[in-house]
């Protein structure tokens, strides 16, 4: 996590201040370098770090005129484990004294942070609750706006000033500057007033409010007054908790934003890949979108790119005459009508072209099983019907050769089997 984040929110006394301090400690407790920038000219960062302002040699105003590095006027707060570059009423002066610049007013900070941006990870900014030049800097320096905001309507309003700031500060001098997401601070659940100003903010901002709440908690309130962000005067207190779940939840959209990043990336390089191979021969199944869209094949293409994956097609291979018909074989005996009123099985399902002849086919069955004539006779109807249907009844009549059926079983199924049978009649079983 790298980026400079300015603070800022038109409207005072919305918790800027807090937020900077206690974010700052936070994000020191997840061992990431932290300096913390105070510009407003109050120098609340600077004292609820544990900072004399009044006693403070050089700070933020040196640095804005140019007269120090930002590296001579940086404080350690040993504590909390962040750097802190103070400020106090001297700024007032700078205020004055940049408006008076000729040019390159506004980007006085950021000149001042490109010789040690590398030396820390995050960089906050504790704006002003002002449209002035310091806060127009500070905004030019910083890559994203975090807004605290307390859900109440006059809250509303300073937040639609200072996005149209943004805006205009984007089209004008950072075209980067974007909005890291709204912070919903000193909120309280059993407010509907706060509840629907919640609402409204989620319905405008999306994904851009921060889930994280900051609960309106004593224990943020008075850590200003030991010099110690509420992490250090009361770890277990719901502020501090809010804040580390804060720091959790900016952490988390990063890694979001960066997974997103490479997805996109990797999907690009592929398409890329995918666009040049497109540019070389065909595909390996081109053809069955020929066949099936209708189009010819071209069949030299086909074999000259897959001829050695296709195996001859079934009409071309030689029929196995070891491999004995279905005709030839052996008739059970126990069946109680002819088979030879049966078609040949093999012959009905060959080609002519399959190396076989029909007539010989047909002969060569029909000496197999020669015509018992006598059964003919005997039960005409019965053999046409057991013909015309293609089923064996023998398996479900338990009765020995040539019997008659049996009436007791089947005339209280299918009435005069016989009768039937010859009219043509199916016969349920």
């Amino acid at each position: 996590m790298k980026r400079v984040i300015a603070i800022a929110n038109q409207k005072g006394g919305v918790g800027k201040t807090t937020t900077a301090v206690n974010l700052a400690a936070s994000l020191a407790a997840t061992r990431r370098r932290v300096l913390l920038i105070d510009i407003d000219p109050q120098g609340n960062a600077t004292m609820g770090s544990g900072v004399d302002k009044s006693q403070i040699a050089r700070g933020t105003c040196d640095v804005l005129l140019g007269e120090v590095d930002i590296a001579e006027a940086v404080l350690s707060i040993a504590e909390a484990g962040y750097t802190l570059l103070p400020a106090n009423e001297d700024l007032v002066a700078a205020e004055v004294r940049l408006l008076t610049l000729p040019i390159a007013r506004e980007t006085k900070l950021r000149h001042a942070l490109e010789a040690r941006r590398n030396d820390f990870d995050v960089i906050l900014i504790d704006c002003p609750p002002a449209l002035n030049m310091l806060t127009v800097n500070a905004l030019v320096a910083a890559e994203s706006v975090l807004i605290p905001m307390q859900c109440e309507y006059y809250a509303l309003e300073g937040l639609t000033a200072l996005l149209s700031t943004i805006e205009q500060i984007r089209e004008a001098a950072n075209p980067q500057l974007s909005v890291e997401g709204v912070l919903r601070t000193m909120f309280d659940p059993r407010n509907n007033l706060a509840n629907e100003v919640s609402a409204q903010l989620i319905t405008h901002f999306g994904d851009k409010v921060f889930r994280t709440v900051i609960p309106r908690n004593i224990r943020l309130a008075e850590a200003p007054s030991f010099g110690k962000p509420a992490l250090f005067h009361d770890r277990e207190s719901r502020g501090a908790l809010a804040y580390l779940a804060l720091v959790g939840e900016m952490i988390r959209r990063e890694e979001e934003e960066q997974e997103g990043a490479n997805t996109a990336a990797t999907d690009e390089a592929a398409g890329t890949v995918a666009q040049a191979d497109d540019g070389g021969a065909h595909s390996p199944h081109e053809h069955t979108d020929h066949v099936a869209s209708g189009e010819p094949y071209d069949a030299v293409a086909g074999e000259a790119e897959n001829g050695a994956q296709h195996e001859p097609h079934g009409a071309a291979q030689p029929h196995d005459a070891a491999q004995p018909h279905d005709a030839a074989q052996p008739h059970d005996a126990t069946q109680p009508y002819d088979d030879s009123h049966y078609e040949p099985q093999g012959a009905a399902q060959h080609a002519a072209g399959d190396g076989a002849e029909h007539e010989p086919y047909m002969g060569a069955a029909e000496s197999a099983y020669p015509v018992d004539t006598a059964a003919q006779d005997e039960e005409p109807a019965t053999a046409y019907a057991q013909a015309e249907s293609g089923t064996d009844d023998s398996a479900n009549h338990d009765m020995d050769d040539g019997a008659a059926y049996s009436g007791a079983r089947d005339e209280g199924v299918a009435g005069d089997f016989p009768a039937r049978a010859a009219g043509g009649e199916d016969i349920p079983r």
